[in-house]
């Protein structure tokens, strides 16, 4: 019997001891030492099993989409696939997106435009856990390292607060996630719980559509606004969810398809 408490024992010290030692562990815990998390939490996180690090991230921070010549990023999104999606996604939830569109003073098609490319209308945003995405990060690029560990500390107070497993919620190869594709710091600045059911949900359209409307207009997209030239408040907005332009003009292409796809069938009909 003494000798299985021993083991036990030095089995918790070795645990402790290899936590110590781990970068990401001390990188987010020092960025979370003014939160309410309670270190024991932490500590159980880094020392889950399923913790890895995944070497095709680095590989895909090396050729992002967003560095193609726009005609390559072109194919990616403004195809026929993507727009009959689009309109079926739209005709689908056309009553809430006038709802968020009433409360939020947003083009819609702006929104659905947003939610297809950034998850395809919620068929493709996941490829590895949130928490390995950053840990990976933090470990194997060090140029990232300081910024992973804020998202990765954002990301686990947000898991701690609603009781969620940071190991099961999956996520793009950056660490953002949901049908939005929020990093883990937007996504606690500006997350909507349009739904009204107590809790932001990164994969319910209701909190999603509101939730990204929120992030245009936080980042100076201007009510009701008709300007959607490259100097003016929709072209900002819309880079500030994603830096690149070759994203803002997919997204102002694919809402001109869409719209017109629309129009055309009720011209139609």
């Amino acid at each position: 019997m003494k000798t299985l408490i021993i083991v036990i024992l030095l089995s918790g010290l070795n645990a402790d001891n290899m936590i110590e030692k781990d970068l990401a562990f001390r990188l987010v815990r020092d960025e979370m030492q003014n939160s309410n998390v309670p270190e024991a939490f932490l500590r159980e996180v880094f020392t889950h099993d399923g913790i890895a690090k995944h070497k095709e991230i680095p590989e895909r921070f090396a050729r992002p989409y967003e560095k193609k010549s726009w005609e390559e990023y072109r194919k990616l999104f403004i195809k026929e696939s993507r727009i009959v999606a689009g309109e079926r996604f739209y005709l689908e939830n056309v009553d809430l997106i006038q709802r968020v569109v009433d409360q939020y003073r947003v083009d819609p098609f702006i929104i659905v435009s947003i939610a297809g490319i950034e998850s395809n209308y919620g068929s493709h945003y996941k490829g590895f856990t949130v928490f390995n995405s950053l840990y990976t990060q933090i470990h194997e690029m060090p140029k990232r390292a300081s910024w992973a560990s804020r998202e990765l500390a954002a990301y686990l107070e947000y898991c701690f607060h609603d009781q969620i497993d940071p190991h099961i919620l999956e996520g793009s190869y950056a660490g953002a996630f949901g049908f939005g594709q929020f990093i883990p710091s937007s996504f606690t600045r500006f997350a909507v719980d349009f739904d009204e059911d107590g809790v932001r949900r990164p994969h319910d359209w209701p909190d999603v559509l509101a939730s990204i409307s929120n992030y245009l207009r936080r980042n100076g997209y201007v009510a009701n606004s008709s300007n959607y030239e490259r100097s003016g408040d929709i072209w900002k907005s819309i880079w500030a969810y994603n830096h690149a332009d070759n994203y803002v003009m997919a997204v102002l292409e694919l809402s001109e398809k869409i719209r017109e796809r629309i129009d055309q069938d009720k011209r139609d009909n």
